[in-house]
């Protein structure tokens, strides 16, 4: 059932790609061929189009192969029921593949840009379009007028506003993106009993403030220092507008005497009787997991302001397109040399071999340490992902041929190739119509174990600092983030948690794939 979802998933994905380009409309996923070309200058836009193109072709031709009639060999099906009988790596390949589905939503799920804005009874939908709107667009004056609307804080005013029937907003289930969209502040509260400040059950101890708006912590009205749940040390006190125009001490909870100063425009009764929020924390990045009152941010942030769980989502993006991209194209080589190894044999397996020596013994952290200095800031800031694939690319297709030029060393010798040469087949049939099929049990039981070195490799580079650029959001650098500021547990904590679970399930589907495709399980011995 699921393998005839393959053919119209991939005509579906060619089609809607391709009219979103064409219409300049930014659909989540189905964009990236376009992408890739934007970010890579050495690619042409007829790349893009090219890949659409074959997508297309590919998708009919699943789509006709398997409503004629096509079924699997009783082995390979045999194969698929053991499989679906391990528990374990089958719930984890239905985990896997939800996880790809939602990463697949992109910015329809994780994204600072509104996806409907319904203004009067005009629809607008930002976050499809390439079209920027700017803050005068719905009202807004000076600067936030010229700057890109800020959909976050457009929504929290219009629901303050008499406009909010007139106008009304839809955003992403996170609204923040994975990089590059900043928190400034976030506070949560405290609890005042019996003219002490408490932090949960304890007295607390730190800098304490009242807010003008508590989605905007670093507007401060009054800041107090606390110690034991008493005022002790200097208070400040802004205005409105950000200027600092109040300033005294406290001792013991006491204020004191001459050490008030005022320099505001109004009486200074009124500016402290006027309305703020009760005493609450403020946290600068990286802050605490907060909900409720003020922005939600349920794993905190790291310490550029990053959502975590948005920057988490970013990470499970690059892991997945870096496997998508990854694991074809060193299959294809490695499979492809690790067959004529096998099949031609003399001269050509021993030059080919002596030269997977030679790159064997290249130290592969030197030659990234080496690209990462030698290429310009600005091509690796546009291509960092593809550089790091290609120099891991460079060095991963050499595991496999082994492996397959021992399976082309046995298979050759048997009837069916000797007959396929009798019949006139080229090699290249041979290699890839009667070979590459009876091996294709290793390499479908080495996948796993290659994507779960591909994402310990990104993340072991990332956090070394020798990965991607800081617009990737990528675990490596989240882990190096936590390590870095331990006071904050959560960052190493979400980090771990979520690379940890990800590589289990990618073994347990090794585990079962293996288990499935072994051959002692179909065997028969007389």
């Amino acid at each position: 059932m699921i393998a005839r979802l393959i053919g119209p998933l991939l005509i579906f994905t060619a089609v809607v790609g391709g009219v979103g380009e064409y219409y300049k409309l930014e659909f989540p996923t189905v964009r990236f061929p376009f992408t890739l070309c934007r970010e890579i200058p050495l690619l042409r836009i007829e790349f893009a189009w090219i890949t659409m193109a074959l997508l297309f072709m590919v998708g009919c031709w699943i789509t006709v192969k398997l409503r004629s009639g096509f079924r699997f060999t009783p082995m390979t099906q045999r194969r698929i029921e053991r499989f679906k009988s391990i528990r374990r790596g089958y719930l984890s390949l239905i985990i896997i593949g939800l996880l790809f589905a939602l990463a697949s939503l992109d910015h329809l799920v994780v994204g600072n840009e509104a996806l409907i804005v319904k203004k009067g009874e005009d629809w607008l939908f930002p976050a499809l379009t390439r079209a920027v709107e700017k803050g005068k667009d719905f009202g807004l004056e000076g600067d936030a007028g010229q700057a890109p609307a800020d959909y976050r804080k457009l929504k929290e005013q219009l629901e303050d506003s008499e406009d909010s029937e007139s106008v009304w907003i839809l955003m992403p289930l996170i609204p923040f993106a994975p990089t590059g969209d900043t928190v400034p502040a976030v506070s949560t509260g405290l609890d005042e009993v019996d003219g002490k400040v408490m932090k949960g059950s304890k007295l607390f101890s730190g800098l304490g403030a009242k807010l003008y708006d508590t989605k905007v912590p670093e507007r401060m009205h009054l800041r107090f220092r606390y110690r034991k749940g008493f005022k002790d040390g200097p208070a400040d006190g802004w205005d409105r507008q950000g200027n600092r125009v109040y300033g005294a001490k406290y001792v013991s909870g006491q204020l004191v005497d001459g050490s008030e100063s005022w320099n505001g425009q109004s009486e200074l009764n009124s500016f402290l009787g006027q309305g703020s929020s009760p005493v609450r924390q403020v946290h600068y990045p990286p802050s605490p997991p907060t909900s409720g009152e003020g922005q939600t941010h349920l794993l905190g942030t790291n310490s550029r302001g990053y959502d975590v769980v948005a920057y988490l989502f970013g990470g499970l993006q690059v892991n997945f397109k870096a496997a998508l991209v990854y694991i074809p194209l060193v299959y294809a080589l490695g499979v492809s040399i690790g067959l004529l190894m096998g099949f031609f044999g003399g001269w050509f397996d021993i030059i080919v071999q002596r030269a997977i020596e030679i790159l064997s013994n290249v130290p592969f952290l030197f030659v990234v340490m080496i690209a990462s200095t030698a290429i310009p800031g600005k091509m690796r800031e546009s291509a960092g992902l593809w550089m790091i694939l290609f120099i891991l690319l460079l060095f991963g297709w050499m595991g496999m041929t082994y492996l397959m030029r021992t399976s082309a060393l046995k298979e050759k010798q048997r009837d069916y190739i000797a007959a396929s040469r009798v019949i006139g087949a080229s090699t290249p049939r041979i290699l890839f119509r009667h070979l590459l099929p009876n091996s294709v049990a290793i390499i479908i039981t080495l996948v796993p174990f290659s994507i779960s070195s591909l994402v310990l490799s990104l993340t072991s580079l990332d956090y070394l600092g020798f990965g991607l650029p800081a617009k990737y959001a990528t675990w490596g650098q989240l882990l190096r983030d936590g390590l870095d500021n331990l006071a904050a547990p959560w960052l190493v904590t979400s980090a771990f948690v979520v690379l940890v679970g990800l590589l289990i399930l990618i073994t347990f589907i090794g585990e079962a794939v293996r288990e499935a495709f072994d051959p002692k399980k179909f065997s028969y011995y007389r």
